[in-house]
């Protein structure tokens, strides 16, 4: 690593500027408005494939919100 670079540790993100008008766990309707609006059903697709890591409590998904940030690469 050069010295002109630094690397980034989790500290030093501020996780409040990223989807601060969601709760800390969403549902697959937050999760799709959170990713521009995408439809459930790709929603669905993209937990059950375990691309997005989720909870299944009874039949419904609740997904962190560190999880949707780790799916887009701002974590």
């Amino acid at each position: 690593m050069k010295q002109t670079e630094k690397k980034i540790c989790r500290d030093d993100l501020n996780y409040g500027l990223f989807f601060n008008e969601y709760p800390d766990v969403v549902d697959v309707v937050q999760l799709g408005r959170m990713l521009g609006g995408i439809s459930t059903k790709t929603c669905y697709e993209l937990l059950s494939s375990g691309q997005i890591k989720a909870m299944k409590i009874g039949r419904a998904y609740r997904i962190p919100k560190i999880n949707v940030m780790k799916y887009l690469k701002i974590v």
